[in-house]
């Protein structure tokens, strides 16, 4: 097992300040949003082989809340918690959870012969989710689809979030991987130049770290989906729609427009037998629970006998 007391070996030097800039214009993810509702998916599947009724649900880095849909379509007497770092975020996630409402108001409206039905949003909070503004084991489930990468220690993230769980209550994420971008990365290693790719976390590690942060039966799961492009511009635009690039010390450019070009020239002779360019995508998926504590607060073992059948 991986020492996860290391920080340095689980963390990626991330700007957190910049990670909130690049996120602070909603339009910019438009072009990701395909990636994001596709992993979305694939996560509900997973999730609904897990049988829970959930009364809190957290979804962290929300975004624009377009997964709070499909959560309370899941769960719709839970109530919904949705936390981003970003304001602009929280405000699209608003107006999306409005626009929701009051359509699926009006459509059970015609349905019970103009009655109107209550139907609650979601509670929006701006905050780091490594610091949730949530007491203690208080969440049932908590959701988070491709944020926790963003992150420069997820260790710490994963602490945080089952320190909100309830008893039994479940962590289910995803994330990207380190194959992510691997294309870009070759590009740049072609040309001799320092990676703008961030070194994604491994599998394994963020098992070990489920485990110390305490949380029980985790697993992981990992796939690779391959887009393809016509041309250097096009993947890149998706790439920046992805989030782009929050490193630590980053120049504020390539060196200029030479430097530029050829790193796009790098990627144009990536071309398969199709002619397109390949970008690997890793997804990560991992889910675990908050398991029945051996001890009480005072230190206590707690021991439970079940009566014989």
């Amino acid at each position: 097992m991986h020492d996860v007391s290391k920080s340095a070996a689980n963390s990626a030097p991330i700007n957190v300040t910049r990670v909130r800039k690049l996120f602070a214009q909603p339009s910019r993810c438009d072009a990701s949003q395909f990636l994001r509702r596709e992993i979305s998916t694939r996560m509900l599947e997973r999730l609904s082989l897990i049988k829970i009724k959930p009364q809190q649900v957290l979804d962290a880095g929300c975004g624009e809340g377009r997964d709070l849909l499909a959560l309370n379509q899941n769960y719709p007497d839970a109530q919904l918690i949705a936390v981003d770092a970003a304001v602009p975020m929280l405000r699209a996630a608003r107006a999306s959870s409005a626009a929701t409402r009051t359509a699926l108001q009006s459509f059970l409206g015609k349905l019970l012969g103009g009655h109107r039905l209550a139907s609650p949003t979601a509670l929006l909070s701006c905050a780091d989710f490594a610091q949730l503004p949530v007491a203690n084991h208080t969440i049932d489930l908590l959701w988070s689809n491709l944020a926790l990468h963003w992150h420069p220690q997820p260790h710490i993230v994963l602490a945080e979030w089952a320190r909100v769980l309830r008893t039994d209550g479940l962590l289910m994420f995803s994330c990207f991987g380190p194959d992510t971008f691997a294309e870009l990365r070759e590009a740049f290693h072609a040309q001799a130049m320092p990676s703008r790719v961030l070194p994604f976390v491994d599998l394994h590690d963020y098992g070990d770290m489920l485990q110390a942060a305490g949380l029980a039966d985790p697993v992981m799961d990992m796939e690779k989906i391959t887009l393809t492009y016509p041309d250097p511009a096009a993947l890149m635009a998706d790439v920046r729609a992805f989030g782009g690039n929050p490193l630590q010390g980053r120049a504020p450019g390539l060196q200029g427009k030479r430097a530029w070009r050829r790193v796009l020239d790098s990627l144009d002779q990536q071309r398969d037998g199709d002619g397109r360019i390949r970008l690997t995508i890793e997804v990560i998926y991992g889910h675990a629970f908050r398991p029945v504590p051996k001890r009480n607060s005072s230190g206590e073992q707690i021991i439970r006998f079940s009566p014989r059948a």
